[in-house]
């Protein structure tokens, strides 16, 4: 090496010894505080609307069962949270690949040994807990996607057709495997959820507008195809269209999610006071929790409920915006649109703006397990944000 690039090449060894020593200290700064106080505020109301919502159905068990055991599973997930927020997210993406195996693993065996409701097949029962793998896919493909951009940020910058191709090739195929494997259940909006967060991470990515609309247009023409020629959601789209053709059978909880919402007015009937919960809407404490929050606190109140959530996604892509690297930027976009898109799609189910599709409202609906893992995902925002770079003017 000539003499008189070695002492520029000793300070580049020693910037890189820097950075890998920043890099493996544990974060210091502190939390994103509005998004942390919005978490536990929405999940406050959430635990709220639980217990009026499954008050009726606690008629055997006791009508503080639903809510006592969701109350456990929410002190265990806050403690969960602020145990991820204390991590260095720059390990999350060790787990990329495992976290992936894992995922793959795991939707085989629930096609063997899940348990079978409604039709689907969705849940491993564990005994003590239920898991639900698409539940971890969801959030492994985030922390895969953003591994592999972040590795590699001039992947997408090659315009010409086929490295372009090549460079896609690996994540449209983790997207067929995972989709694929979900579609066996089946679980429709789990596939709409995983593709369209992907689609978001490879526009942020850098991936252009035609890739991305043509990744976007193939995703589409194969669900098209599955409803199509799939009877289970063949069934789906024909209640859809019209609930009140089978009013007895498949559209009953549809028109009862309705005449809830209509019922409630502009300021509901008050807390506790819903009508609808009581045998005639189907899970008023998990999936259709959002009729009864229209039913007793009016449009007002789901209105308040919904903007609470505008603020978290918009504090979260602010987090986003503001991350110390490439990676965590990455990982938060991706986590903040899965929360965005799981509140509109599970809104449009409960309104019949689309079909029902099973999917359940983030802090709201019962059931342990995924409430742990949603807190565990809002961990990994804070633990981005406490090493956002502090602000110093010039």
């Amino acid at each position: 090496m000539d003499e008189q690039n070695l002492p520029e090449a000793a300070e580049q060894g020693a910037r890189l010894e820097q950075v890998k020593r920043e890099m493996t200290k544990p974060p210091t700064g502190p939390m994103d505080l509005p998004f942390a106080l919005l978490v536990i505020l929405l999940n406050g109301i959430g635990l709220v609307m639980m217990f009026s919502a499954s008050y009726a159905l606690g008629e055997e068990v006791g009508p503080a069962y639903y809510v006592t055991r969701q109350g456990i599973y929410l002190l265990l997930g806050i403690a969960v949270m602020m145990l991820v927020s204390r991590f260095n997210y720059a390990y999350f993406s060790v787990f990329s690949v495992p976290g992936i195996v894992i995922s793959v693993l795991l939707l085989i065996l629930v096609l063997f040994v899940g348990s079978n409701e409604k039709g689907a097949v969705r849940w491993i029962n564990l005994g003590l807990f239920n898991v639900q793998p698409s539940e971890i896919a969801k959030i492994a493909v985030i922390v895969m996607f953003a591994t592999m951009i972040s590795a590699r940020p001039d992947r997408f910058e090659n315009k010409r057709l086929l490295p372009t191709v090549r460079s896609v090739a690996p994540f449209l195929g983790i997207l067929v495997v995972i989709t694929g494997l979900i579609a066996l259940e089946p679980h429709f909006s789990a596939m709409i959820l995983i593709l369209a967060v992907g689609g978001v991470m490879l526009f942020m990515g850098g991936l252009a507008y035609r890739w991305i609309i043509a990744v976007g247009g193939l995703g589409a023409a194969g669900m098209f195809v599955l409803i199509n020629f799939t009877e289970y959601a063949s069934a789906r789209i024909a209640i859809w269209q019209d609930p009140w053709s089978d009013l007895r059978g498949d559209g009953w909880q549809t028109v009862q999610s309705l005449y809830a919402i209509a019922s409630g007015g502009w300021l509901g009937h008050g807390l506790g006071q819903s009508r609808q919960k009581f045998f005639y809407l189907p899970e008023p404490h998990n999936d259709f929790i959002f009729s009864v929050v229209c039913e007793e606190l009016g449009l007002f109140g789901a209105f308040l409920v919904l903007f609470l959530f505008m603020l978290l996604i918009v504090r979260g892509f602010w987090i986003a915006l503001h991350a110390r690297d490439r990676f965590g930027t990455l990982l938060v976009s991706g986590v903040t649109t899965l929360l965005a898109i799981q509140v509109f799609l599970n809104v449009a189910v409960v309104t019949n703006l689309i079909p029902v599709t099973g999917i359940s409202m983030p802090f709201f609906s019962y059931g342990g397990t995924s409430l742990v893992i949603q807190m565990a995902e809002m961990g990994i925002i804070l633990a981005v944000s406490r090493q956002i770079p502090a602000y110093s003017p010039a």
